[in-house]
């Protein structure tokens, strides 16, 4: 200890005062240089140089949105009147009906009217805010209440638009690193849902079950080999009960089957489906008579067959529960105002004592059915897509080309023209899946046979006035 006394002595007593004496140096010379820099000069307005002058001169902005063109559908959107169920006024031309989703011909019927303007009266137009703070009005609990009853089950939620209910639901379950088995003919609502839940997505061809079961199995495997992934991720898959892009009917019974089979979660929209298959218009579960309790999900607008505004999800009490708490749709947007909430209410009461309505629909869709099947004409250009009972009917052309959509769009003209409604749908920018071009046709209860004999005739002599300088060259 003796020896290193002087080493201790040294470092502690000369060293160390000498090396905080330099530091305090530096530093006040760095403030200095900090105080006394010159700073940069910026120019002064009117003063840029030659080459900054060049390139605000060349700088073109680009434009906030594409150019549109002046005969674009969009800007020419047709203007409706007078809808009650058979007929509608379009563009001032009285017309047969077969271009809007009143399956049922629940629109302007004087008993829900009636209620709807009492509930003005009552409760004003609005409901001016969420449901969560200031927007639950009594008509919502009795419409959810009376939902759930008639869907037979546990508790069902509503939500003031129908895109977003479908759009929010899915993202308050699904999230990333879950993955979604989808169909790949699923409408744009569905689409957007799963791009809000950034899930994993793997599409499989439209109702091809063996596609399905692939990926299924596929994923079998990869969850084999790492258990630890495995066991956080979720899986759902997710259908249409019908098709709005095709109106095909999806195979329920197989699909619950692959569902209990590789332990993934169903979710079914039923916008087309609900008020339309079952004897009582309970959908597609009825019509399968599948449990509803198969279905993790049942997901629906009301702006179909209940001809108001809206959307509804049914299952489990903690599964709507959740909903209530995560679904952005409901828990962010203004409530459903009474007065179409008292609406939808009136017309699910209609079509819960009158089972014959969905019968009468049914039978109108299996007449128009055969039809479109008989015909020829038809079946030389197109290919008839849409199961028997579906309300929704496509006709895809046989033969694609670059001004397939302006022709089909024609045809639909000239309809319209001799007093037959029918429309081309219309896709948005990123609707990415099944972007086919087809004649849209939707059935109602209130249409008649020589209604739909004079929709098929017209059909032909506008198809054949269309497509006759092609067939012929």
């Amino acid at each position: 200890m003796d020896i290193l006394e002087p080493m201790y002595t040294l470092v502690f007593t000369e060293l160390v005062p000498s090396f905080h004496v330099h530091l305090q140096v530096l530093l006040g010379l760095l403030v200095l240089w900090v105080l006394f820099k010159k700073s940069e000069k910026p120019g002064r307005p009117g003063k840029a140089g030659k080459s900054e002058l060049d390139i605000i001169n060349d700088w073109k902005p680009e434009p906030l949105v594409t150019p549109v063109p002046a005969k674009h559908r969009g800007l020419n959107a047709p203007v409706t009147k007078n809808q009650i169920a058979q007929h509608i006024t379009v563009n001032g031309v009285k017309c047969l009906n077969f271009a809007t989703n009143n399956y049922l011909a629940l629109v302007n019927q004087q008993e829900i009217d009636d209620v709807a303007v009492a509930a003005i009266r009552k409760y004003g137009v609005g409901s001016c805010g969420p449901r969560g703070f200031f927007g639950t009005v009594d008509v919502h609990l009795e419409l959810e209440e009376k939902l759930a009853q008639f869907m037979r089950t546990e508790a069902a939620v509503v939500y003031s638009y129908g895109f977003s209910t479908i759009a929010s639901a899915i993202p308050a379950y699904a999230k990333r690193g879950d993955i979604c088995f989808v169909d790949e003919a699923v409408n744009f609502s569905i689409q957007q849902g799963l791009v809000a839940s950034r899930s994993h997505i793997k599409y499989f061809k439209h109702n091809d079950m063996m596609h399905l079961e692939q990926l299924l199995s596929e994923q079998a495997v990869l969850d084999r080999k790492n258990p630890k992934k495995a066991a956080k991720t979720r899986k759902f898959l997710i259908v249409e009960g019908l098709y709005n892009k095709t109106g095909e009917m999806c195979p329920l019974p197989e699909i619950v089957d692959l569902k209990n089979r590789h332990k993934v979660r169903l979710f079914i929209d039923e916008s087309i489906s609900f008020g339309t298959l079952g004897d009582t218009g309970r959908g597609i579960t009825e019509y399968y008579n599948i449990p509803i309790e198969e279905i993790d999900l049942v997901m629906s607008s009301m702006e179909g067959s209940l001809g108001s505004i809206g959307g509804f999800c049914v299952g489990t009490t903690f599964v709507v529960e959740h909903q209530v708490l995560s679904g952005l749709g409901y828990c962010f947007s203004a409530s459903l105002p009474p007065l179409l909430t008292v609406g939808a209410t009136a017309a699910l009461n209609l079509m819960d004592g009158n089972p014959d309505l969905v019968k009468e629909l049914n039978e109108k869709c299996d007449q128009l059915h055969r039809l479109l099947h008989k015909s020829e004409t038809l079946a030389r250009y197109f290919r008839i897509s849409g199961c028997r009972l579906s309300p929704v009917k496509h006709l895809f052309p046989l033969e694609l080309k670059s001004g397939t959509e302006n022709e089909l769009q024609k045809i639909v003209d000239l309809c319209l023209q001799d007093g037959v409604a029918l429309a081309v749908p219309a896709f948005q920018l990123n609707d990415v899946k099944f972007q086919t071009p087809s004649i849209r046709l939707t059935v109602n209860s209130k249409l008649e046979a020589q209604d739909m004999s004079k929709c098929l005739s017209t059909l032909e002599k506008t198809v054949i006035a269309t497509f006759k300088p092609t067939s012929t060259s």
